[in-house]
């Protein structure tokens, strides 16, 4: 993971992805491996954090007793306290 924490969400994932295609399929040292494990730890935290930051911008509209109110609401499925 060379350009570390500046990836977007997709560009993380896309990465992981490539690390778990050549963990499964390629002929790699002991060495190697292991350190496309720990680079793909680093991805893995990397997307929890980005959906982390999402999750707290996400905002629904409902209506409520005929009145329009925004809510946030959780990845998790769950409403926040937002108005």
């Amino acid at each position: 993971m060379s350009e570390g924490i500046n990836l977007k969400f997709e560009e993380a994932l896309q990465q992981l992805e490539g690390i778990v295609r050549a963990l499964e399929g390629e002929n790699l040292t002991l060495e190697e491996a292991l350190e496309r494990y720990q680079e793909g730890v680093k991805l893995v935290r990397l997307c929890r954090q980005r959906l982390q930051e999402v999750e707290g911008k996400l905002q629904a509209i409902f209506v409520q007793e005929g009145e329009v109110v925004l809510k946030e609401i959780s990845l998790s499925g769950g409403e926040g306290n937002g108005n």
